[in-house]
């Protein structure tokens, strides 16, 4: 190409305009930044990011939340403080983070019970929770403690051999009480024979698969809770009501007189024919709207409500169409057999019964046909402890808190088997020196001979 004025002028022009279109495109870059702002969180677990179902919580806050946490100005606490709750911030500006210096209002620090630096006092309208650690699932809990309009107190029937929810044996409740004390609410074991009835300020009674017969007496005193409005949470099993036969009337539901047997969990390598699975829930269901994990169910039955009832009716829980209910006993190869009185499935485990009491609202009732998904030994199988929240949340009247369980990151902690550490131990201290020592000699030698 013959290079002349004509054409340097033309390239000239080209470099100009491009400068100019560049200036102008970094400009407009500059300028679309401001207007929009996009996060992405690469990490495993999005530990640096907020689950949906702290924005689904932060949602409910009507009033601004408040934080103050007491870190002297050189505390290695400070910074943290600041990046977590600047997640929470983006969500909800109206949550403010205060930095109190301990050395400087020593008189703030003793009224607020401050004993560790690094603490934070959450504030919420006139209730205030103090935490000694911050993460994600616990600044969940204490919101929904702050949260909750009221205390709620939740009554569990005692004296018939009931699962106690303060319990640690395999039967009991015990990790799903502290759940519970957790999120907010309060829990009280209640032994009709030395009490007149259940208190009116119970949001919610629990009977938890009493192993002996309660008495008429105390029968009734439960009837006249639910007649009066009361919303109840009846884990059932198989086998005898114990007695509460006039309550399934009063609620119209029948319990099936067997067990359920589901080969569907053989999918899942569990070899126990009576655990039955719980793989999809109804999708208007308010009970479980939006849970979308597997639920496990060992030793279930059927709980079957009457169409005729005047109870408002929801089959929230079913089993696969594979199960059925068998009257058989469950020894050696069990099988279908409709001439015994087996029934197949699917077939409804769980049932949310509603209706209307003047004077006090919309009343509430659940009744499973199985209480050991709750209980210590089956608590953390697949998404046992999601549906047990929210059932309570439910029949509690706290709709705004189904379906908010975050979870904590699951990389913030690196678990290794002695056998690990001890090879890891041994390959830093042994193995690696002594490969670079032979990689030294080995350049050593080859220069030498050079």
């Amino acid at each position: 190409m013959q290079v002349t004025s004509r054409s340097r002028r033309r390239v000239q022009f080209q470099n100009f305009l491009f400068t100019i279109l560049f200036v102008a495109a970094m400009g407009l870059l500059g300028w679309v930044s401001t207007q929009y702002d996009v996060h992405a969180d690469w990490t495993y677990g999005h530990r640096n990011s907020l689950s949906p179902a702290s924005v689904k919580l932060l949602g409910t806050l009507k009033q601004p939340l408040t934080a103050t946490a007491y870190a002297r100005a050189t505390s290695p606490f400070r910074e943290p403080l600041k990046r977590f709750f600047a997640n929470y911030q983006a969500v909800k500006p109206d949550i403010h983070l205060v930095f109190v210096d301990p050395d400087l209002d020593p008189e703030r620090v003793r009224a607020d019970g401050i004993t560790a630096e690094g603490q934070v006092i959450l504030k919420y309208g006139d209730r205030s929770e103090k935490l000694d650690q911050i993460n994600e699932a616990q600044l969940a809990d204490a919101i929904q403690r702050l949260e909750r309009a009221s205390d709620r107190y939740v009554v569990f029937l005692a004296g018939d051999g009931e699962r106690n929810p303060s319990g640690e044996h395999n039967f009991d409740m015990g990790d799903f009480g502290k759940q519970l004390t957790d999120k907010g609410f309060k829990l009280e074991p209640l032994n009709l024979a030395a009490n007149v009835g259940v208190p009116d300020n119970a949001a919610v009674l629990v009977i938890a698969g009493p192993q002996a017969d309660v008495f008429p007496g105390m029968v009734k005193l439960v009837r006249d809770y639910v007649k009066r409005g009361g919303n109840l949470l009846w884990l059932g099993d198989p086998g005898s009501l114990y007695g509460l036969d006039p309550l399934a009337t009063d609620l119209g539901v029948h319990f099936g007189d067997g067990t359920i047997v589901d080969p569907n969990t053989q999918l899942l390598s569990i070899n126990d024919p009576t655990i039955t699975l719980v793989a999809k829930y109804p999708e208007d269901s308010p009970v479980v709207s939006g849970l979308n994990v597997m639920t496990l169910f060992p030793g279930a039955t059927s709980v079957t409500p009457d169409k005729d009832s005047t109870w408002q009716q929801d089959e929230f829980l079913e089993t696969l169409p594979r199960s059925w209910l068998t009257m058989a006993k469950l020894a050696g190869s069990v099988g279908f057999d409709p001439k015994r009185g087996d029934k197949q499935g699917p077939l409804p485990i769980g049932v949310a019964l509603t209706r209307s009491v003047p004077g006090k609202g919309e009343q509430r009732v659940i009744v499973t046909g199985d209480g050991d998904f709750l209980s210590n030994a089956y608590l953390g199988n697949a998404g046992n402890l999601d549906l047990g929240l929210d059932i309570m949340n439910w029949v509690a009247h706290d709709d705004s808190f189904i379906d908010i369980n975050p979870r904590p990151a699951p990389d913030l902690s690196l678990s290794l088997s002695p056998t690990a550490q001890l090879f890891i131990g041994f390959g830093f201290l042994a193995v690696l020196p002594l490969l670079l020592l032979i990689a030294g000699i080995t350049v050593w030698m080859r220069r030498r001979r050079r």
